[in-house]
């Protein structure tokens, strides 16, 4: 990676050492163990700073999470979702179970190639992790969560299509539409919501049009 480049949010980093993480507090007791097996943090939302990227650090438990911060020098790789999808990683991995959430994702890909999206989308969450880490991180009750790359503007209509075609499937998935400004959730723009919540590098906030930032909702 270069020492230029400043990976994507959702973008799974394989650190040279877990030393170089500088924490937001104290550094949870569980995290040494899970950094010796799994040296991945995930890049965080907000905006990195001059000295260090923002990251998360994984647990085993879903409540077992902590912010911290990293050097582009300590990256010794970056695996994006996209990346993960694009070579069909699930397909190799025949080292540990295949939980239903990995599973689905043959199912998944079919649809989102369906839809002209191939290079766009790919998995985040715990099932992005293990296939990046390769490090067992599903449970067979786990969800599928999808990043998907929206430069340009979706309709109303292809939303609604797409996330019909995907909560079809077996497992439960949730989308990510990731717009210039931030994401929102695909099932909230689907339904047609005149309000949704936007995640950006700013914090949270209230839009009408993801794509357009004057679409702001001003609080009284």
């Amino acid at each position: 990676m270069s020492a230029h480049s400043v990976p994507a949010v959702h973008s799974l980093l394989r650190l040279s050492s877990a030393d170089a993480l500088e924490w937001e507090s104290d550094p949870p007791a569980w995290a040494p163990t899970t950094l010796r097996r799994a040296p991945f943090v995930v890049m965080r939302r907000p905006l990195p700073r001059s000295e260090g990227l923002p990251v998360g650090v994984r647990g085993v438990a879903r409540s077992q999470r902590a912010a911290a911060w990293v050097s582009v020098g300590a990256v010794q790789e970056c695996i994006t979702p996209q990346m993960l999808a694009a070579q069909h990683v699930w397909r190799s991995r025949r080292d540990f179970p295949i939980t239903p959430a990995v599973a689905a994702l043959e199912e998944a890909a079919a649809i989102f190639d369906g839809h002209g999206m191939a290079g766009q989308w790919g998995p985040g969450g715990s099932v992005g992790f293990e296939l990046a880490s390769g490090v067992p991180s599903t449970t067979p009750n786990s969800d599928l969560d999808i990043v998907l790359h929206a430069a340009a503007s979706m309709t109303r209509a292809d939303a609604a299509r797409l996330q019909a075609e995907l909560s079809a499937l077996t497992v439960r998935i949730d989308v990510l539409l990731e717009t210039p400004n931030g994401a929102v959730a695909l099932a909230e723009y689907a339904n047609s919501v005149d309000v949704m919540l936007l995640r950006s590098a700013q914090g949270p906030r209230l839009v009408r049009d993801p794509w357009r930032a004057h679409s702001e909702v001003r609080q009284s």
